[in-house]
C-alpha cells in the first residue's frame, strides 16, 4: 500500500515532467511566421514585464496595500490623459481658427 502511494507520488510528477515539452521544443514546433513574430515581440514583452515589476516595487514602498496604490495611480493617469487630450483638442481648434483667419474666413 505504501509502495503504491510512493509510486503515485513520485511517478506521477516524473511522468508529467517526461511527457511535457520544453520551451525550445514548443518554439521549434511553431509556424515560421509565428516564430518571427514571437522573436520580434520578445523585447517589447520583456520591457513591459520589467516596467510592471518596477511599478510593483514602487507600490510596495507605500504603507497602503498594493491594489489601493495601483488604483490611485490609475486614477492619476486617467486624469492626466484627460488633461492632455483636452490640451490637444484646444491646440487643434486654435490651429483651425488660425487657418480660417489666414484664409479670410471667420472663425466660429
Amino acid at each position: 500500500m505504501i509502495a503504491g502511494g510512493a509510486l503515485l507520488c513520485i511517478g506521477g510528477p516524473a511522468l508529467v515532467y517526461y511527457v511535457s515539452p520544453s520551451e525550445e521544443e514548443l518554439f521549434k514546433r511553431y509556424n515560421p511566421d509565428l516564430q518571427k513574430r514571437s522573436l520580434q515581440n520578445r523585447e517589447k514583452r520583456q520591457e513591459e514585464f520589467d516596467n510592471f515589476v518596477t511599478q510593483l516595487k514602487e507600490y510596495s514602498k507605500s504603507d497602503k496595500p498594493i491594489w489601493e496604490v495601483a488604483a490611485e495611480q490609475d486614477r492619476r493617469n486617467r486624469a492626466n490623459q484627460a488633461l492632455e487630450q483636452q490640451r490637444t483638442t484646444e491646440e487643434l481648434q486654435k490651429q483651425r481658427d488660425d487657418l480660417k483667419r489666414e484664409q479670410g474666413l471667420s472663425p466660429r
